[in-house]
C-alpha cells in the first residue's frame, strides 16, 4: 500500500502513513496524540498485537485483512462521545455497500456479513494537551477468511472476497472519506444523526438476546434497536430498558 496514493485519491485532507508491520497502529498512534497536531490515518500492512474490545485480541495479515486507525481531535471532553462507536459503525456499513458488500450492525461495535462478524471498532480517548479528546479509532476488516484463520479464531467469521479483489490503495481511501465525512457529521450533530441508519442495519432487531458480564446473564429481553444516544433498548417482561456499552457481551439466546 502507498501512502501518497491513498492520500491522493481521498478527498478527507487526512495525513495517511503506512507501515509494513507494528504491533497495533492504534497503540501508536495513542502514543504520539500529545504531539500531533491533526488527523492522521495509520495503516500496518501486517498487525502483531491489535486488539478489540475488553482487551481482546484481533487476528490479522497483510493478505487477509486491512487494518488501520483514524486519529481525530474532538473539541469537547469524553462526555461528548457517547455513541461514537455506532455512528462509524453506520458510516463503515454504508460505505460497505456502496462497494457492493451488505452488511449489519450488531450493538455496540460489530460489523457482521451473513451473522458472522466481518470488522470490528475500537475507540480510544485520551486527553489533548490545551483542551479537547483525541479519539483514536482502529478498525479490522476482514478480507478473506481461511479455514486455518477459523480455526485459530474458535469461532465462524466472514470475508469479503469482492473486497480483496479490490485494489487496496483505492479500498482504504473510500473507507477514510467516509470515516471522515462521519466524523466532522458527529462533531457538529453527535449520534442523533446516525441513529436511523444504525437501526436500518440492526442484526438482530426484533431477536430475544441476553447480555452477558463475566458469562453472568444480566438482561434478557427483545432487541428494539438504540435510542439518540447510543445505548440498547430492549424489551424486557419488566418493560423497557437502556443499556450502556460497558463491557458486556451480546448473545442471541440459544
Amino acid at each position: 500500500m502507498n501512502a501518497d496514493r491513498i492520500a491522493a485519491l481521498s478527498t478527507s485532507g487526512v495525513a495517511v502513513e503506512v507501515v509494513a508491520q507494528t504491533g497495533s497502529t492504534s497503540a501508536d498512534l495513542l502514543a504520539r496524540a500529545a504531539t500531533l497536531t491533526g488527523p492522521v490515518l495509520l495503516v500496518a500492512e501486517h498487525q502483531t498485537a491489535g486488539r478489540g474490545r475488553a482487551g481482546r485480541s484481533w487476528l490479522s495479515s497483510s493478505e487477509n485483512s486491512l487494518t488501520f486507525s483514524l486519529a481525530w481531535k474532538f473539541a469537547g471532553g469524553p462526555q461528548t462521545l457517547l455513541g461514537l462507536p455506532l455512528a462509524i459503525g453506520a458510516a463503515l456499513g454504508d460505505a460497505l455497500g456502496l462497494l457492493g458488500v451488505q452488511v449489519q450492525l450488531k450493538w455496540p461495535n460489530d460489523v457482521l456479513k451473513d451473522g458472522d462478524k466481518l470488522a470490528g471498532i475500537l475507540v480510544e480517548t485520551q486527553a489533548a494537551p490545551g483542551g479537547g479528546t483525541w479519539c483514536v479509532i482502529g478498525i479490522g476488516l476482514n478480507l478473506l477468511m481461511p479455514d486455518e484463520v477459523e480455526a485459530q479464531l474458535g469461532r465462524s467469521a466472514a470475508g469479503a472476497p469482492w473486497l480483496a479483489r479490490m485494489e487496496r490503495d483505492v479500498l482504504m481511501a473510500a473507507l477514510l472519506d467516509a470515516l471522515a465525512n462521519c466524523l466532522r457529521l458527529f462533531e457538529q450533530q453527535g449520534f442523533a444523526a446516525f441513529c436511523a441508519r444504525w437501526n436500518l442495519r440492526h442484526a438482530w432487531q426484533g431477536e430475544t438476546v441476553v447480555l452477558l458480564d463475566n458469562g453472568a446473564v444480566v438482561h434478557e429481553g427483545r432487541a428494539a434497536g438504540v435510542e439518540e444516544t447510543g445505548r440498547l433498548l430492549l424489551d424486557t417482561e419488566a418493560g423497557r430498558i437502556t443499556v450502556m456499552a460497558g463491557d458486556v457481551s451480546l448473545r442471541v439466546k440459544a
